[in-house]
């Protein structure tokens, strides 16, 4: 971490070395502000960011427990006849081949922020050395959020620094990884005349229902590939049936 670039380089570096230390297949640094999971901030691979947003996706999952606990969360085996919590999310994850996830909450000084996601294809619980190596690694994590926070604080000091344009960030502020599903929602509510609580559920709804995030699907409508309506019933118009 100390020879990464601060904000995105150094949280991907941690997640990378979570993989390499502690004997699992996937990490990602989820941020869950206002008990909503507001973005992806690192990660060790594509495919451990696309499992971390199904957290959004879905409104549920470990990391999003984990913060409103204050604990760790872990789920040693999604396939296990007791294990009933976060059923959709749980169904994508074993889909994808994951049997084991295990979240650690992220604190900047009292506060948490967000949680340390990592991920297991097989399953099996993090022995003692390896989740005291997770605990720490989540005290490391707050490093490059608050990289992040200063710069957003930074940009926000800047008289003349663009309202909504984040193309001159490095590491755009924290909720920019949601800035398609915002615009996408704010289409819905012109096209549907719905307000944005339903808009949003319309699209989550819609990305569940043809098995897509749901940037997968806010993409395809700021394209115009896609536009719901009022029967929608999980069709798309880019054809698109696959999270991969």
């Amino acid at each position: 971490m100390v020879g990464s670039a601060p904000g995105t380089e150094r949280a991907d570096a941690l997640c990378v070395t979570c993989v390499g230390l502690f004997d699992v297949d996937g990490a990602a640094v989820s941020l869950v502000l206002g008990g909503a999971s507001s973005g992806t901030f690192g990660s060790s691979s594509e495919s451990s960011r696309r499992m971390d947003e199904y957290q959004f996706t879905f409104g549920e999952g470990p990391c999003l427990d984990a913060v409103t606990s204050g604990t760790s969360v872990l789920a040693p085996d999604l396939d296990a006849p007791q294990e009933q919590r976060w059923p959709v999310l749980r169904g994508a994850l074993l889909e994808d081949g994951i049997r084991g996830v295990f979240a650690v909450p992220i604190m900047i000084t009292s506060v948490c922020v967000g949680a340390l996601d990592l991920f297991r294809s097989r399953p099996g619980p993090l022995d003692g050395v390896a989740l005291a190596g997770a605990l720490l690694a989540a005290e490391l994590a707050s490093m490059p959020l608050l990289d992040l926070m200063n710069e957003a604080r930074d940009l926000a000091d800047r008289e003349d620094a663009p309202v909504c344009s984040t193309d001159h960030l490095e590491d755009p502020p924290v909720e920019a990884d949601r800035v398609e599903v915002y615009q996408a929602t704010g289409m819905l509510i012109s096209a549907l005349g719905v307000d944005a609580d339903e808009a949003l559920v319309r699209l989550r709804a819609h990305a569940m229902a043809t098995d897509q995030t749901a940037s997968q699907v806010a993409r395809s409508i700021i394209d115009r590939r896609l536009m719901l309506d009022r029967d929608d019933r999980g069709t798309t118009g880019d054809g698109g049936r696959s999270r991969r």
